[in-house]
C-alpha cells in the first residue's frame, strides 16, 4: 500500500495515542497479530514474569533458514529461540525475546566454548521485524513486510569459530506487550547483558561458568554494546566482558536527529520518537502539541515497519512535513527543555567501560555521524577506558545509507578477529594514546 494511502487511512485514530497496542489476538494457525502485525504466539509474553533478570520465560527450537545437515549435526549449529526477563529503564519488568546458537564447529581457542552476545543493528519497529525471526526468515517480501535479517553474516562468522552466539531482540521488538523503545540505551544495555544470563541459563549447551563472554554490535548494536559495556558493573557485575565491539554507535542522539532527518532511513526518525514517548510518557503531550496530522500518522505507520519498508516509504522524508509550525524534530527539540534532558541522558560516553572496546566507525558516514561516535572513543579515553578507535577510511558514496553500511562489511571480518583474540584471553592495550582528543 503506498505511504499517502496508509498515512490517510491512520491519521484519525493515530494522534489519540502513538504507541499503545492492542490486546494480542490468537490466529487459528497459533500466531499472534498486534497491531497489524503477525508474529509466531511464542512472542506473547506471559502476564508474570520471572524475578531475576536474565530468567529464562520459555524456549523452543529455532529452525535457522540457512542450516545444512552434518555428520555431529546441523550446520552451522542448533538454534533455540528463547524469552527472557529483564528491566526497563524506568525500572519495570519486561520480557525480550532473542535467539541461541550452538555452533557445530569446534573451539579450538584457549579455554571452554566461549559466548558474544550480538546487539543487532537497526531492523525497524513493527514485531516482525525481529532478529531472531530473521535467523529464521533472512529475507521476506510479502504483503505485511520487507525485512532483510542482514545480522546473519556476523552470527554465522562467529560460529564458524567455534563460538557460540546469543541475539538479543531488544525491549519491545517481537513481544506483542510493548512498542520497541528504539536506541533507548539503558533499555538496550539491559536486554544484551541478560541475554548473557539467559543463554547461561539455558540447558543443553556447551557453556561452562568459566566460558569468556564478549559483545559485537554495528549500529544500533554499536550503541547497545557501548552502553552495556558502561553499565556492566552496575547492572550485571556476573556478566564480565572479556571484551565490546562498538561499531557505528549512536551516542549523541542529537546529532544522529539532525543527521537522519531528510536521509535515505529518515523513517528511524520516526522510530526514535515513538521509542522516546513509549519510554516516557510524560513527552507525549509536548509531542502533541508540536505534530500534526501528518505528523501523528507518520510515527503510528512507522511503529509496525522493518526497515525496507521505511526505505521504501519514508525515503529522503523530512520532519518539517510532521510539524504544526513547519520546525524540524531537531528544532522542536532544542526548543524543549524536557525532550534536551531526555537525550541528555540517553548520552553514551559518561561513564568508563568495562574490558577492553574497539570502536569502529567509517570517515565517510554520515547517517550515524562520524564525528559523535569518534567522540565517543576521546570520551572514553578521558575517562580512563581501554580503547582501540578504528576510522574506517572510505570514499564518499553519495548515500547516507552506504556510507553508514559500507565499513559495517569492511570491518566486520577485523572486528570479529579483535574479539576472538579477547576471547582467547590475549590481553590488548590501550591505543587511546593514538587519539588525539581533538578531531
Amino acid at each position: 500500500m503506498p505511504a499517502p494511502v496508509r498515512l490517510a487511512a491512520v491519521a484519525v485514530t493515530a494522534a489519540a495515542c502513538l504507541s499503545a497496542s492492542t490486546v494480542p489476538a490468537l490466529a487459528a494457525d497459533g500466531t499472534v497479530v498486534s497491531r497489524g502485525v503477525t508474529v509466531p504466539a511464542f512472542y506473547d509474553p506471559p502476564a508474570t514474569l520471572p524475578a531475576a533478570d536474565g530468567a529464562l520465560v520459555r524456549s523452543e527450537p529455532l529452525p535457522l533458514a540457512l542450516s545444512l545437515p552434518g555428520l555431529d549435526g546441523p550446520l552451522p549449529g542448533r538454534a533455540t529461540r528463547l524469552m527472557y526477563k529483564s528491566t526497563d529503564s524506568n525500572g519495570r519488568p519486561v520480557a525480550v525475546t532473542g535467539a541461541y546458537i550452538e555452533p557445530s564447529a569446534d573451539w579450538r581457542g584457549t579455554g571452554p566454548r566461549p559466548l558474544v552476545a550480538l546487539a543487532p543493528g537497526t531492523m525497524g519497529q513493527g514485531d516482525q521485524c525481529a532478529a531472531s525471526l530473521g535467523l529464521e526468515h533472512p529475507l521476506r517480501l510479502n504483503g505485511q513486510t520487507v525485512s532483510v535479517g542482514y545480522e546473519d553474516l556476523a552470527v554465522y562468522r562467529l560460529l564458524a569459530r567455534g563460538i557460540a552466539v546469543v541475539v538479543t531482540d531488544y525491549a519491545g521488538l517481537g513481544t506483542t506487550d510493548r512498542l520497541h523503545t528504539y536506541v533507548n540505551r539503558v533499555d538496550e544495555a539491559h536486554a544484551v547483558l541478560d541475554a548473557v544470563r539467559a543463554a547461561r541459563a539455558l540447558p543443553g549447551t556447551s557453556l561452562t561458568a568459566a566460558s569468556r563472554v564478549a559483545l559485537f554490535g554495528y549500529s544500533q548494536g554499536g550503541g547497545a554494546t557501548a552502553a552495556a559495556a558502561e553499565l556492566q558493573s552496575s547492572y550485571a557485575p556476573d556478566v564480565v566482558v572479556a571484551g565490546t565491539y562498538s561499531g557505528a554507535p549512536p551516542a549523541d542522539l542529537t546529532e544522529v536527529t539532525k543527521a537522519i532527518d531528510g536521509s535515505d532511513l529518515a523513517g528511524a526518525l520516526g522510530w526514535s520518537v515513538n521509542g522516546f514517548l513509549q519510554s516516557d510518557p510524560a513527552l507525549r503531550p509536548i509531542a502533541d502539541a508540536h505534530l500534526n496530522a501528518a505528523g501523528h500518522a507518520a510515527l503510528d505507520d512507522l511503529s509496525t515497519m522493518c526497515v525496507g519498508d521505511a526505505l521504501l516509504a519514508y525515503n529522503s522524508a523530512r520532519s518539517t512535513a510532521w510539524t504544526t509550525d513547519g520546525k524540524s524534530i531537531s528544532d522542536v527539540i532544542a526548543a524543549e527543555p524536557a525532550l534536551q534532558a531526555f537525550l541528555d541522558d540517553q548520552r553514551i560516553g559518561t561513564t568508563r567501560p568495562s574490558g577492553p572496546v574497539r570502536l569502529a566507525t567509517g570517515t565517510s558516514d554520515n547517517l550515524v555521524p562520524h564525528a559523535q561516535a569518534r567522540r565517543l572513543a576521546a570520551d572514553w579515553c578521558r575517562l580512563g577506558g581501554n580503547v582501540t578507535y578504528k576510522p574506517v577510511i572510505l570514499p564518499d558514496a553519495g548515500r547516507s545509507l552506504i556510507n553508514h553500511f559500507a565499513p559495517l562489511l569492511t570491518d566486520q571480518g577485523d572486528a570479529i578477529s579483535w574479539l576472538t583474540d579477547r576471547l582467547n584471553g590475549k590481553p590488548v592495550a590501550s591505543a587511546c594514546g593514538l587519539l588525539p582528543w581533538q578531531p
